[in-house]
């Protein structure tokens, strides 16, 4: 006779929970009636939710406006989890699994006002190749990471790096960038043939947090005939999964990337 093992949960921590997932997901604060209808609780069992979540700073409820809103603590909580891991020491042991699985380098940038900054890189241990970059570069806005932080970068101290980018551009390649651009916001996936090193390519995915800001793009680098040129090529669907797990560490769980 064989024991099949459950996961045990407590379901009051569950409710509670729940509840703090729907005041994350709506745009603005919630009145008693709006939480019941999305629990479908009774008034007296959310009640007594709200209060304790309450009391214990999860939660803040306006006296002015009696609505509810996610409390201060979240706050407190959510920098001193970020705080204990940097992006980079997040990524290393993620990098090291793509080094593994498809013998390339891999590459972590993060925005900077003078276009995307790579901040490390991991290299294969097969390919040793100039790739055309090192710690400290600044990638241009045609190439695969460019590419990603154009169609996903919502801060503003990059438009001015984009728009000196897009003079470079002949009316082709103006034309050919959008496409492409179009297409990235799309799959949540980019590729560029050899855009700074001839015979080497790459590709690139977003990391994303809980607000959809860019974070960082993971760039796939190695010999054009070794890196993935379509999102349907299992590499670039390990990797897309891989930029999905971290990306969820940091709070992105409003819609999956797409093509996983």
């Amino acid at each position: 006779m064989t024991t099949e093992n459950k996961t045990t949960v407590i379901q009051s921590l569950q409710i509670g929970l729940n509840i703090l997932e729907i005041l994350a997901k709506e745009k603005e604060p919630l009145k008693f009636t709006e939480i019941q209808n999305l629990t479908s609780m009774t008034k007296s069992n959310l009640y007594k939710y709200l209060a304790t979540l309450s009391q214990f700073g999860m939660i803040y409820r306006n006296p002015h406006t009696n609505t509810y809103t996610l409390g201060h603590k979240l706050v407190q909580l959510g920098n001193i989890a970020l705080g204990h891991t940097s992006l980079i020491e997040m990524v290393i042991p993620y990098f090291k699994k793509i080094n593994e699985q498809a013998n390339l380098t891999v590459l972590l940038a993060v925005p900077s006002p003078q276009g995307p900054l790579i901040s490390y890189i991991s290299s294969s241990v097969e390919y040793g190749i100039n790739i055309g970059a090192q710690m400290g570069t600044h990638l241009p806005l045609n190439c695969s990471t460019g590419i990603i932080f154009s169609s996903f970068e919502k801060n503003t101290i990059m438009k001015e790096w984009e728009l000196e980018e897009l003079m470079k551009f002949s009316k082709s390649e103006l034309e050919q960038f959008k496409e492409a651009k179009e297409k990235t916001k799309q799959l949540y996936f980019a590729t560029k043939k050899e855009p700074l090193v001839t015979h080497v390519s790459s590709f690139s995915v977003p990391i994303l947090n809980f607000d959809e800001e860019l974070l960082g793009a993971i760039t796939v680098v190695g010999i054009t005939e070794t890196v993935p040129k379509t999102l349907d090529d299992p590499t670039g669907q390990f990797v897309l999964g891989i930029a999905r797990e971290i990306s969820e560490y940091y709070g992105y769980t409003r819609k999956p990337l797409k093509g996983i």
